[in-house]
């Protein structure tokens, strides 16, 4: 029997990292939902595809191909055989992503390969509905979170070492905008599921946020 780990949580809050550090340490496989949404974003952006139209996203979902491998253990996204990993972390991908993952059709596209996956592997997934929605049944559900005020800074911290400019008010407005529509799309809302551990990581750094995680895991595993 796999073991598997659901973590969900807002934009901004370190899932991602923190989810593939502690599945590094535990031996899991890790799984960046996210990326997945994100793969097929960039499809729906590069094809100009109205995602408003059902008929046509249900047209180009059916002509695109999402697949991941791993190297390494790095989670590589490809689409319609194209590694695109490198691609798929614009402003513009993460919108588009948060835009189309609202819509059914493309939840439905992606709901079967992620529950293959952790039929098949011990996973830690991470994203906005794994525990109410993809992974009801996992073993260890985790509600990570954060200050919008938190992750807004962090973001601006982020993009400040890339050289880029930011304003930090214009950052924390988005991301307030962006939990204002993953928590009321009609389609699988950002919500805690009702037996998930809630970890806020506004006061903690990653160390210990990867430090709880793992230890939450290690003690349903006994």
């Amino acid at each position: 029997m796999s073991f598997n780990i659901a973590i969900d949580g807002p934009a901004g809050a370190g899932k991602s990292t923190a989810a593939k550090n502690a599945a590094k340490e535990l031996g899991f496989l890790y799984v960046d939902t996210g990326a997945m949404y994100r793969t097929i974003a960039l499809y729906l952006l590069r094809n100009q595809v109205a995602i408003e139209d059902e008929d046509a996203l249900e047209r180009a979902l059916e002509k695109i191909s999402v697949t991941l491998s791993y190297e390494n253990g790095m989670q590589h996204m490809f689409l319609n055989g194209e590694d695109v990993s490198g691609l798929i972390r614009t402003q513009e991908v993460s919108d588009m992503a948060s835009r189309s993952s609202a819509r059914p059709a493309v939840r439905k596209k992606l709901l079967d390969l992620q529950r293959d996956l952790a039929a098949r592997e011990d996973v830690l997934m991470d994203g906005r509905d794994i525990g109410t929605a993809i992974l009801p049944n996992a073993d260890l559900k985790i509600f990570l979170t954060a200050s919008s005020g938190e992750r807004a800074r962090r973001r601006y911290l982020e993009l400040k070492e890339k050289g880029e400019t930011a304003s930090l008010s214009e950052i924390q407005k988005e991301i307030e905008e962006r939990d204002y529509r993953d928590t009321h799309r009609e389609t699988s809302p950002l919500r805690q599921a009702e037996d998930a551990v809630l970890l806020d990581s506004s006061d903690l750094n990653l160390e210990e946020v990867v430090e709880r995680i793992v230890s939450l895991a290690k003690e349903r595993m006994q």
